[in-house]
Formats: structure tokens, sequence, C-alpha cells
């Protein structure tokens, strides 16, 4: 049972394998794209390419489905980002129970997004933890676990590539342990647990107070989902990459090393970066064809990859002179 493209690592390595697949459970094809066309879910087009029996049901709670599973008769139940909570009446079926592939070192970062959010939060180091599944969201008891370094400059959609063939490896290694009749269960301690809830696209808002790591990190954890944006000139533009400058930038001031290189244009700029009177947060302090300069609540940031309204995802190298220095951004139309 899973859905996006983070489950068809493990898919494919069960089918691989030789394990027998009865049937896949993935979630209703959804419409995308500016003409809205039903597109099916990653693991559904890799189930019909095995020959394997698709099912995807709107609600899992009903008396038809659960009569459908039982009638499957599967021994074990794997999940993978399926995105839905299984009910007590499906976690019964199988006698070998229902294994779910979690993409973070349990019982930290339980939840629908704990890929973005460790990302988001700084976390260095995260991973997969495989896990039997209870009728809790994503409380049932650790099985086997495997860690993945964070690098500084690493988007959620890097790390979710990376975790879901981690994922794989972590899964055949549980499958092997439960043909053996080897494998240990360890429960969660609710103290040490976190969240990790649905993002929302207003969850992509930069808050320019925040310092300027902590907008990068929001930054590479809403790349490519649901994306960073903030205002320029009332317009909405979106950040796809960033660096964080070497710069002493707070809001009483800076002193940014960083500052003055090669592809400068600091008109206006002189005032703002050297007053010492209070720089709002948002200001762009410089452009540059290797970054446009934002002071940040503490520190700047350096806008790498940007998206005008309605316009194209661009290197700044292509569109650093539109910006004007001195301008705040985050302000909204009207």
């Amino acid at each position: 049972m899973g859905t996006p493209e983070f489950a068809v690592p493990s898919l494919e390595m069960i089918i691989n394998e030789g394990y027998k697949v009865e049937a896949v459970v993935t979630q209703p094809d959804k419409p995308k794209g500016r003409g809205r066309k039903l597109e099916a879910p990653p693991v559904k087009e890799i189930a019909l390419k095995a020959g394997i029996e698709v099912l995807q049901p709107e609600n899992i709670r009903t008396a038809e489905f659960r009569e459908r599973m039982e009638a499957i008769g599967p021994d074990l139940i794997v999940t993978a980002a399926y995105g839905k909570i299984l009910p007590k009446t499906i976690l019964d079926i199988p006698p070998l129970g229902c294994i779910n592939v979690h993409g973070s070192l349990l019982p930290r970062y339980r939840g629908a997004a704990p890929v973005h959010w460790a990302v988001i939060n700084g976390e260095k180091v995260t991973g997969v933890t495989t896990m039997y599944m209870d009728v809790g969201m994503d409380t049932g008891d650790m099985l086997l676990k495997k860690e993945v370094e964070i690098t500084d400059d690493m988007t959620a959609g890097e790390l979710y590539e990376i975790l879901a063939r981690v994922g794989a490896e972590v899964l055949r290694e549980t499958l092997v342990k439960i043909r053996e009749g080897t494998l240990e269960r360890v429960p969660q301690k609710e103290e040490e647990a976190t969240y990790a809830p649905m993002l929302k696209k207003e969850d992509g808002l930069i808050d320019w107070t925040r310092d300027a790591v902590q907008v990068h990190n929001l930054v590479r954890g809403t790349n490519p989902w649901p994306g960073a944006y903030t205002f320029y000139k009332g317009d909405r533009l979106r950040v796809w990459k960033t660096r964080v400058v070497d710069c002493d930038y707070n809001s009483t001031g800076a002193d940014c090393a960083d500052l003055g290189r090669n592809g400068v244009d600091r008109s206006n700029a002189d005032g703002i970066v050297s007053n010492g009177t209070g720089t709002v947060p948002g200001t762009i302090l410089e452009k540059r064809t290797d970054g446009v300069i934002v002071a940040c609540g503490k520190g700047a940031l350096a806008l790498m990859e940007i998206q005008f309204e309605s316009g194209k995802r661009m290197g700044i190298e292509s569109c650093w002179h539109n910006f004007e220095v001195g301008r705040v951004l985050g302000q909204e139309k009207g």
C-alpha cells in the first residue's frame, strides 16, 4: 500500500526479490496540470507494468473494502507513504501484521511530512524506520532503522529520493528477519515523539525577521513543494535556491564580508548596509550576478534561483539586474 515516488523503490524491491504481491492499494488518480488531466500515482504505474492488480478505494473504512482485503488474504501488508491511517479492521487481517516504511528516525517526526520538516528544522541527520503499524499515527513498535546525513544545501526533494532508496534497503532486511523469525520489536518512547504535519502552500511564506539560516532551511525544506515565496513590488516571488552570506548583519546594522565582489551593483546600497540605524528585514542590500543579497532578522541571504510571478525558474545571473536595492521583500499588493 503506497502512493508517491517514495513507495516505488520498496515495491520494486518486493517484486524483484520474488515475493508474491497479490495486490497493490494506492490512492485514486488525481487531476494535475493546467488541463487537470487525471494522473495515476507512481505506484500504480509500476504495479500495472508488473501485472499486479491495483485497488484504488476512495474510502478504506468501508465494509466493501474490508471484505475485498479478506478475500485477497495477505500474509503481510506493507505500506510506504500510502497517505491514510489503516483502521483496525484492516490491520487485523494479515497474520504477520502490517509493516510501514517511515521516512524518519522514529519517534521523531511522526506524520505526513517528515522529510520536509527535518530539513526546515535544520536537522543534520534523519533516516528511515520500519515499524509494525497500529491504529495511531506512526506510533507502532519500531523494527529496523538506518540513518542518513542531511547536508547544508540538500533540498527536501533530494533527501526524499535518498530516503526512498534507503527505505527499500531497510524493508528488504526487515522482510528477511520476518522470514527468519529474528525480528525484534522496540516500543516507541512517547516523551521523545515529535510531529511533522502535512505542509500547506502558505507554509512556504518567508518570514524575513527570522535568521538567515532558518530562512535558508525553509527554502530547502519546501523545495520542490510547496515552494518558498515572498513578494517583490507586490507580486509573488518564488525562491528556489539560496546561500547564507558571510555577514554579521542584524536589525541594527551590517558588516558583510561577502559584499563587494565582482558583478556588483552597489547603487543606493551604502546607506542600507552601513547606516547602523535598523535596516528592515527583507531589504535588498545588494544585487550582483552571483546573488541578490537580502537582510534577515539576523544575517543575510543570497537569492540564487528565483521565479517571478507567471515566469519560469531561473538562475539569478539571468535576472539580478531586475531587482532594486533598498526595496523590501515581503510586502503584498494593497
